[in-house]
């Protein structure tokens, strides 16, 4: 048996984009609004913050085990629908326990049961998004033929960024000060709109009587299990792999550092009001989108091995975004805030455009599977690490070393200029176009990899 060919629809895949947008709504709520309130108007330890925020990235292992999952074992009648529903129902479980342990916690900054609460909404938030998230692209794969398949996954991923520029604004507007009442309305939007937006998102989308995993497929995932060590093994021992694989690690830790503490850095430093300091996500990733777009529309012929200057250069010019919020820190300057984010936003659209190619070029045909699945783990684990990290930057140097909070977070960004700027120069010792070669990769070829983006 064999999978019917599947025609190319607009609508479907519109409609598969519309369920990123209560994606993109309780993003902003979780690592903008409540992270600001937490440790800005609660003054709670960034670190824990940070590590609360940061557990679902610990967790992206498993994704590869759900999406397998949603390969071979069909769940209430559906391979990957009731994975996705079922996913996002503890989401939306999660949210509540968000209110009630904010709640909680403002009332008594010590209180066990509001950060015992913290850690179960984001554990079960953490739980849900890897349900959720290789089920969902394995939807938006099988919805389309095989030559838009690569095409509608990154139509996807732009549209999560936009609307995460889109919610910044909107909850900016809506909560210029914090407010708990206001707060509890944000959640209740997120669980309506939310709900309604993950419903629609998939509905209909996929059959349950057409199985998107034939007997053959199965078969063929189990022999990939058997040799999987001796595969990792294998592609581990490629010292342009293993090069590869710190370049990633090193620009997503360094790039995400700033995640926990921009926006209390922007009350805390700038003193500038919390509707303010909400935009600051809308800012960069606006001006990412803007710069991804175009440079998809700019390089579109070039072939993806040769990408390593494109996204060289895209390191350097966050490098230079990140300096200079680290300069406005320790001069206590807000003037050109707007015009660090979008410059750093600008570098890394066209960072993340150049690692698209490098990651499909820096993988093999015949392990393919293996070596994407390296990738997007490695992305995810540093991603959360730098959250995580960034966050424990901040107390260090403030609560631990006594600094001057404009001196506190003006190292902490300046750690991640630097480390921005020698992930730049680590890219210049890999040859992605050996590697290409010897693969048998023809030069204008690209595999079809999903945006290395955040949370599904």
């Amino acid at each position: 048996m064999t999978q019917p060919i599947v025609p190319f629809r607009p609508w479907r895949l519109a409609q598969l984009s519309s369920f990123r947008i209560g994606s993109a709504m309780v993003e902003i709520l979780a690592t903008s609004i409540w992270n600001r309130v937490m440790i800005t108007n609660l003054g709670l330890p960034a670190t824990f913050v940070g590590l609360l925020l940061a557990m679902r990235y610990f967790l992206a292992p498993f994704s590869v085990w759900a999406g397998h999952r949603s390969d071979t074992v069909p769940l209430w009648g559906y391979y990957r629908t009731s994975y996705i529903w079922l996913g996002r129902g503890l989401t939306m479980l999660s949210l509540p326990l968000l209110g009630f342990s904010l709640m909680r916690l403002e009332a008594n900054h010590n209180d066990g049961v509001g950060w015992w609460l913290a850690v179960i909404c984001f554990a079960i938030y953490a739980i849900g998004s890897v349900l959720t998230g290789s089920p969902y692209l394995a939807l938006v794969r099988d919805s389309a033929p095989k030559a838009r398949q690569g095409f509608s996954i990154s139509i996807t991923e732009t549209v999560f960024i936009i609307f995460i520029a889109v919610a910044g604004i909107g909850f900016s507007r809506w909560m210029e000060s914090y407010s708990m009442g206001v707060f509890w309305q944000m959640v209740l939007a997120c669980i309506a709109l939310g709900g309604f937006f993950w419903f629609f998102g998939i509905y209909g989308v996929e059959k349950s009587s057409i199985a998107p995993a034939t007997r053959a497929t199965m078969v063929v995932a189990t022999a990939v299990r058997a040799t999987f060590l001796q595969t990792l093994t294998k592609i581990w021992a490629d010292k342009r792999t293993r090069l590869f694989f710190v370049f990633l690690a090193l620009s997503t830790f360094a790039a995400w550092s700033q995640d926990t503490i921009l926006e209390p850095f922007g009350a805390e430093v700038l003193h500038l009001p919390v509707g303010d300091t909400t935009r600051f996500t809308s800012y960069w990733q606006g001006a990412t989108v803007i710069t991804l777009v175009g440079g998809a529309w700019a390089w579109r012929k070039r072939p993806p091995a040769s990408q390593a200057n494109i996204s060289r250069w895209g390191l350097l010019i966050m490098a230079a975004g990140m300096g200079l919020i680290a300069v406005e820190s320790f001069l206590v300057y807000a003037g050109l805030i707007r015009l660090a984010l979008l410059v750093f936003g600008a570098g890394f659209g066209v960072y993340t455009f150049g690692s698209l190619n490098l990651m499909g070029s820096m993988s093999s045909d015949e392990d393919a599977g293996a070596y994407l699945g390296l990738w997007t783990i490695s992305i995810l684990l540093f991603k959360g690490l730098g959250t995580f990290l960034g966050g424990a930057m901040r107390d260090l140097f403030l609560l631990v070393m006594g600094l001057e909070a404009a001196v506190a977070y003006g190292v902490a960004f300046g750690l991640a200029a630097v480390l921005l700027f020698a992930s730049a120069l680590l890219l210049r010792g890999l040859d992605v176009e050996s590697f290409a070669r010897e693969n048998g990769h023809h030069p204008a070829e690209a595999l079809p990899v999903p945006l290395p983006a955040v949370e599904i």
